[in-house]
């Protein structure tokens, strides 16, 4: 029998914290990064400009405590003030959370507590807060709150006219008059597997859509999407240390299997008959986006086809819900959705839009007239657009993120007329803004790869007006990471941290922390990504980092060389990067490295040790997915297709094709409630392996996909360390 080493981590009972009177100065610096979320509790969080541009409204934490307060700042006299705590609501009570709810913030990644978002009415003098499934209304002016009826809520929001709030419960849409104080039902017919104004899975975790409903920009009417689960496989997951609990029941789309059949509603704000979006649905299954703009009342729909090849852009017509074409796009291997912007953005007259394509090799923003005809490009072909900001009709400017090094995210502003754009920042780092509706005023926030980061409100010229304030803490020291390109071909990006006492004449075992899959780049300009590598790395390794080929922002081409095969071409440049740095850097000692990753990057992992033994000695998977036909359709069949059609592409890039070939330490970790990645998949590699008579070790988790606590992250990583210390420290030369 096989070796199999079971390690249960767990914090089944409240933790009772660190120890701190005897912590080594490497548990203290985790402990401290933990604690503060990599530093960044404490930093303004979802800053919002009310519409006179005099206020900034946002949420804020303390810095070792997780839970959001909200705030307002005042532009001119840089005072701030605090709104609302939660505790003025709980008291001395605790939140709870809705089974629903929990899985939306698994789908959002939000592990934060209290306030985790916040709607403002369009006049910016009332504002909205959920807190325990529960709804307030705050008045800015006066800080009073007011509780409204109902409860276990799920996606409030005002209506544009500020006259009501609209939101699910019990899988149903209701609206409240704020008038009244009454709640009136919607939408019925609602059970177990049909729901009305929530978005299905796929759409939460691959899409980035998670709105289920829609207001008409005069407030008369809601469009709602009914999803019906009928179809869809049942999957339950148990807590295996409450057996006598009821397992959890979710609806999971695996690839090739049914999706939910998702239809769009109109129905007015009295209530009725609903009138039912047309389109070819058989054709054009998935529903990426949806807007209805204030700017000419237009309600445009975004579909796609299933392979995710095709998508069209309809307009439709609020009265019929009849559709017309605005714009097709095709791509022989996938199309990417802009998870950015809800795009289309229509300019104020409602004659034309903007809008965001790959179809030239590389993100662009263009504007297009009201029929879908292309107007001009926005910005050229070379820039390397991140994510549209918004435009700013007023000096006929749109502003946008981006650059041309993909390590960076500048703010950048291209006139609406056309011609060269202008560079707002330049530090080294990613910047982001929020522009405020009509005022010329931008949030900025920033993280610089020097460590500096915060939030500003910069005017359209990018000149400072005020200085949000920040509580977080600062890290005690900077990572020692370098960037740098590889000297290979193609070149890729990399970055190699080094042990605070490093000393150029030892050679040192290498962690490569990879994720090295489609829509993640794991090589910017961001000092607090690098924190975990420099606690990793002072522990006696050379920690690497490589972006190759199918990992994002850099261009089409380089991204879709993975159609239909997941590990090959991954599984080389990763290789490849590496010999490329050792060639450089004489450090890095390449006949000891080990491999960590968690979900695609614990997928690679897994592949990397039994694929290629010559090069990775031990290798770390973390809720790794195993067998792609048992993940997510909307995701699994952008890249490999349908089984059914492509079985080559599923069995290649299955982990198990290859688990007789095993012959370097595995450990396999995953949490046992992880509804992304099941705890099936980790389950199907230690089976494989048992039968293949190999020897793996086997960390079950107690949690999902998002570990946040921060002794159950300390002790994971401990055990990961530990396991990298047995099988690379004093291994070969």
């Amino acid at each position: 029998m096989p070796l199999l080493r079971l390690a249960l981590l767990a914090c089944v009972i409240p933790c009772l914290g660190f120890a701190r009177a005897d912590d080594d100065a490497n548990l203290k610096f985790f402990r401290d990064l933990a604690e503060t979320r990599n530093y960044t509790l404490g930093r303004p969080v979802s800053p919002r400009l009310t519409p006179d541009g005099e206020h900034v409204i946002f949420l804020r934490a303390a810095p070792r405590n997780p839970t959001l307060r909200l705030y307002e700042f005042t532009v001119a006299t840089g005072a701030e003030r605090e709104l609302l705590s939660p505790e003025q609501i709980l008291g001395a009570g605790e939140e709870t959370l809705s089974a629903e709810e929990k899985a939306r913030r698994e789908r959002q990644r939000q592990s934060l507590r209290g306030f985790t978002a916040f709607e403002m009415s369009r006049d910016g003098a009332s504002l909205l807060v959920t807190l325990s499934g529960k709804l307030y209304v705050v008045d800015r002016a006066s800080q009073r709150f007011t509780a409204l009826p109902g409860e276990n809520w799920i996606d409030p929001r005002f209506s544009p006219d500020g006259r009501h709030v609209s939101g699910v419960q019990a899988r149903e849409l209701w609206i409240i008059d704020l008038a009244t104080q009454t709640a009136r039902q919607l939408t019925h017919g609602a059970t177990d597997s049909l729901s009305h104004g929530t978005s299905e899975f796929v759409a939460q975790e691959e899409m980035k859509r998670d709105e289920g409903y829609w207001w008409s920009p005069d407030s008369s009417t809601l469009l709602y999407q009914q999803t019906d689960e009928t179809g869809v496989e049942t999957r339950y997951i148990a807590n295996a240390l409450q057996p006598e609990e009821k397992p959890a029941r979710f609806a999971y789309p695996k690839a090739g299997s049914p999706n939910a059949v998702v239809r769009l509603a109109l129905l007015a704000r009295e209530g009725g008959e609903p009138r039912w979006v047309q389109w070819d649905a058989t054709t054009y299954p998935y529903v990426a986006r949806v807007q209805w703009a204030a700017a000419g009342g237009h309600l445009t729909v975004l579909v796609q086809n299933r392979e995710q090849t095709e998508q069209v852009l309809l307009r439709v017509d609020p009265a019929t819900g009849a559709t017309t074409e605005l714009l097709r796009e095709t791509d022989l291997a996938w199309l990417n959705l802009d998870y950015e912007q809800e795009l289309p953005v229509w300019l104020k007259d409602g004659t034309r839009f903007l809008w965001t394509t790959e179809r030239r090799g590389t993100w662009q923003v263009e504007l297009r007239d009201a029929s879908g005809q292309l107007v001009r490009e926005l910005t050229p072909v070379p820039f390397g657009y991140r994510g549209l900001i918004g435009v700013d009709e007023t000096s006929g400017s749109v502003f946008v993120r981006g650059g041309h090094d993909p390590r960076e995210v500048q703010l950048w502003r291209f006139p609406l007329a056309g011609g060269p754009g202008t560079q707002l920042t330049r530090e080294t780092g990613h910047h982001s803004a929020v522009l405020g509706a009509g005022t010329g005023r931008l949030v900025h926030s920033y993280e610089l790869f020097s460590g500096r980061s915060g939030a500003q409100v910069i005017d359209r010229d990018g000149t400072t007006l005020a200085v949000l304030r920040s509580v977080a803490e600062t890290p005690p020291r900077r990572p020692s990471t370098q960037l740098v390109q590889t000297k290979s071909m193609p070149a890729f990006d990399a970055a190699v941290t080094r042990p605070a006492d490093f000393d150029a004449t030892k050679k040192y075992p290498v962690i490569l922390y990879v994720y090295a899959g489609p829509g993640v780049k794991r090589v910017n300009a961001l000092m607090r990504d690098y924190l975990l590598d420099q606690w990793m790395a002072d522990q006696g390794y050379v920690v690497v980092r490589v972006d190759g080929r199918g990992t994002p922002w850099r261009g089409r081409d380089w991204e879709r060389v993975i159609k239909f095969n997941f590990i090959d071409t991954a599984l080389n440049d990763q290789i490849a990067g590496l010999q490329a740095l050792a060639a450089e850097f004489p450090e890095l000692d390449l006949t000891r490295v080990g491999v960590q990753g968690w979900s695609w990057g614990g997928y690679f992992s897994a592949m990397a040790v039994l694929r290629r033994p010559d090069i990775f000695r031990a290798g770390v998977a973390g809720a790794p997915v195993i067998t792609w036909e048992n993940y997510d359709t909307h995701y699994t069949e952008r890249y490999l297709g349908l089984p059914q059609e492509h079985p080559d592409a599923y069995r290649i890039s299955n982990a198990t094709t290859y688990a007789d070939e095993l012959s370097r330490p595995l450990m396999l970790v995953h949490g046992l409630t992880d509804d992304n990645v099941y705890f099936q998949h980790t389950l199907q590699m230690a089976d494989a392996l048992f039968m293949a008579g190999k020897s793996y070790d086997l960390l079950p988790m107690l949690g999902t996909h998002m570990i946040s606590d921060p002794l159950v992250r300390l002790r994971r990583d401990q055990r990961v360390m530990d396991f990298f210390h047995q099988h690379l420290k004093g291994a070969g030369n």
